[in-house]
């Protein structure tokens, strides 16, 4: 039988992005619904990098926008994440998020959404440094992966390079804001949805995009 070509999609995000921290849920439940018809990619934005990459209480508006990520999505923010906000002291570094998550996906059998979600739960949920290599030894173990072979592509130049790479293709696709999900056709690259978007949603706008690529 012949295969059905996937659409591609492009997920743009940041570990350090509450916004994408609440969008999570709902676009795990669209990408296992849509399985068999897209193909999706997870890039890292660079949310926190250079001048930006401070510590957490430098960003005093985050408990607010808190408050309204979990308002609005559902989602809960963990005891560990509390306690890390209310010390301030953890720096926000989205270039070792980054790293972390090429060193993740990169591995055999490695699901790029379930790494990125693993790299949230971590700080959202947890409150641990997404710049501790052994974070990544830990979400290793948890996503299946071998640990090893994480600790050592995130201690490669060569990784921390490919998310700098990722950085520069989310800024070539236009992207300003996190979460973003981009759909990609012949005809060029449309948004769908937005960050409160329900997993319903999104499959519909995707049903609705190809309607409209179909009849063209």
């Amino acid at each position: 039988m012949e295969s059905v070509e996937r659409i591609p999609l492009t997920y743009a995000f940041d570990a350090y992005c509450g916004w994408c921290y609440g969008f999570g849920p709902a676009l795990h439940e669209f990408a296992t619904t849509n399985a068999d018809r897209i193909e999706l990619r997870v890039l890292s934005g660079g949310l926190f990098t250079g001048s930006r990459a401070l510590p957490v209480s430098a960003y005093p508006h985050i408990p607010g926008a808190n408050d309204r990520i979990a308002q609005l999505t559902g989602v809960t923010f963990g005891d560990g994440y509390r306690a890390a906000l209310a010390d301030g002291s953890a720096v926000m570094d989205s270039a070792d998020a980054a790293t972390g998550l090429v060193a993740l996906r990169s591995q055999p059998g490695a699901n790029a959404l379930d790494a990125a979600a693993a790299l949230q739960r971590a700080w959202y949920v947890d409150g641990r440094s997404l710049s501790d290599p052994a974070v990544y030894r830990d979400l290793a173990a948890e996503l299946g992966l071998d640990a090893d072979a994480v600790a050592a592509a995130y201690a490669s130049p060569a990784t921390r390079a490919e998310a700098a790479a990722d950085f520069l293709k989310v800024r070539r696709l236009g992207v300003d804001g996190y979460p973003t999900l981009l759909l990609h056709t012949a005809h060029g690259t449309d948004r769908l949805g937005g960050p409160v978007s329900s997993a319903d949603a999104l499959t519909h706008a995707l049903d609705q995009h190809l309607a409209a690529t179909t009849g063209a």
